[in-house]
């Protein structure tokens, strides 16, 4: 055993790379093991290549439009080859980007799978030899892995993220099940390139973990594209005949049958850890509902073991995974940091018209609070948004009234991802409603949607009554 460092990293995803840098920043010797790519799920499968491909199709849409803005261009086509290589090019450069900032930063690079032996002690499995290392702590960045339905499992016709990332040819049709984040991004991809999508929900309304009135303006606004949603349902069967999938639906209330036909299936129903074969059990980690527990500075149960990003549980989302990261790395040195916040993790949905929101929804906010001020302001009454023809959408806070606490902030609409960390700044700092009324904000620009809400929860807004 004749490497021995002070924190050891498994797993290189946004977590896992983002630990080891502050860790060794902080002075300490680290190490990082990751079995395959760096960058994890979220650079290599997920938030990167994904948003590659929804510009693809959003510059696609744009040009078919192209007359509307004075602008001639004829016989608009897309090969759908090349949106995935550049799709897969994306997510290769910022790898290897990584590659790039661990050793700059000293960090060893182990490539295998780690098992924790026990808290000092890490064994790593690789094809040409196992390695044992001591290490003084551990953090666990081993992210997580798509759900399968009950009877359904993945396959060649019924796809993960990576499939319906990476098909040899674009299907005709196909059916998306769950309408989280994943799922409607991949619903809004493939429909606005002509592929015939179908969504099922088991919920009784798309985006089920938004507020309401978010999730109900997104569906009409998804239905005009042409996405046709089932919900309240769920699917039983999936039947292959010939080059058709044959699916059947069953309603939650009234139990009917239905059926859908598509060449494809895309599965995102959710997430559950990657927990197995890494030494938890043996070492007693506890672990519940397929994820390793921690308290709010990421450490499990076991002395100098700590666990960040997907691994640890919800909400799954890469910028919580690295400031995790960061916590966990800090407080293994003792430096002075803060607990992690899950109330004030903005989420984002890249689809067309984009969602972003952060905190508690409209109707949460009333039963936890009772009397709220909800100010909205739309962006059809917003310049800039009128002026690039960018106008659908709205932005909606929710406000405590005794104390002007922002509860939550949610917004739909083209380029709203941009503009949620204003509202996170002002959670995190906690702002009331009097720091955002006195804030200038730019013109022409469609953050002003921002400030217009917050004076239409306490009765003064400019632009729109």
């Amino acid at each position: 055993m004749d490497l021995k460092y002070d924190v050891t990293v498994i797993g290189s995803g946004p977590g896992g790379y983002v630990a080891a840098i502050r860790s060794a920043q902080l002075g300490h010797k680290t190490a990082i093991i990751e079995k395959d790519k760096l960058g994890g799920i979220c650079l290599n499968w997920g938030c990167i290549p994904t948003k590659a491909l929804l510009k693809s199709s959003e510059v696609y849409s744009t040009m078919k439009k192209s007359d509307y803005y004075g602008v001639t261009a004829e016989n608009v086509t897309f090969n759908f080859k090349k949106i995935i290589d550049r799709s897969r090019g994306v997510a290769g450069e910022l790898s290897q980007g990584i590659g790039y900032l661990l050793k700059k930063n000293k960090i060893d690079l182990i490539t295998g799978n780690g098992h924790i032996v026990d808290n000092k002690t890490i064994k790593i499995k690789s094809d040409k030899k196992d390695t044992i290392i001591a290490t003084k702590n551990i953090i666990i960045s081993t992210g997580a892995r798509p759900k399968e339905l009950p009877g359904i499992s993945f396959s060649e016709d019924v796809w993960s993220y990576k499939q319906a990332m990476t098909p040899n040819k674009m299907p005709k049709s196909i059916v998306v099940i769950g309408s989280g984040a994943i799922g409607i991004e991949f619903a809004n991809f493939y429909n606005a390139i002509g592929v015939s999508v179908n969504v099922v929900e088991l919920a009784d309304r798309i985006l089920p973990n938004e507020d309401n009135e978010i999730s109900e303006y997104a569906k009409a606004e998804f239905e005009k594209q042409g996405i046709k949603f089932h919900l309240g349902s769920y699917v039983n069967s999936i039947i292959k005949s010939k080059d058709t999938l044959n699916i059947e639906l069953i309603n939650n209330d009234d139990k009917k049958h239905s059926k859908l036909n598509a060449e494809k299936v895309v599965m995102a129903v959710g997430i559950t850890g990657n927990i197995e074969d890494i030494g938890l059990e043996r070492n007693g980690i506890n672990i519940s509902d397929g994820h390793i527990s921690t308290n709010e500075f990421m450490q499990t149960n076991v002395q100098n073991i700590y666990a960040i990003g997907d691994v640890a549980g919800a909400p799954w989302l890469a910028h919580k995974a690295s400031h995790e990261g960061i916590i966990a790395a800090e407080h293994i040195t003792g430096t002075q940091t803060h607990a992690i916040d899950r109330a004030n993790i903005p989420g984002c949905v890249y689809s067309s018209p984009q969602i972003a929101s952060i905190g508690i929804s409209e109707n949460e906010a009333k039963n936890k609070y009772g009397n709220v001020k909800v100010g909205k302001f739309p962006l059809i009454a917003n310049g800039k948004a009128k002026a690039i023809s960018n106008d659908t959408g709205f932005v909606k806070v929710i406000y405590e009234s005794t104390t002007g606490e922002l509860l939550g902030a949610h917004m739909i609409g083209d380029g709203v991802t941009e503009l949620i960390h204003g509202y996170a700044i002002a959670k995190n700092m906690e702002g009331t409603e009097e720091d955002i009324i006195n804030t200038i904000f730019p013109h022409p620009t469609i953050s002003e949607s921002m400030h217009e809400a917050v004076l239409s929860a306490y009765d003064i807004p400019i632009h729109y009554k």
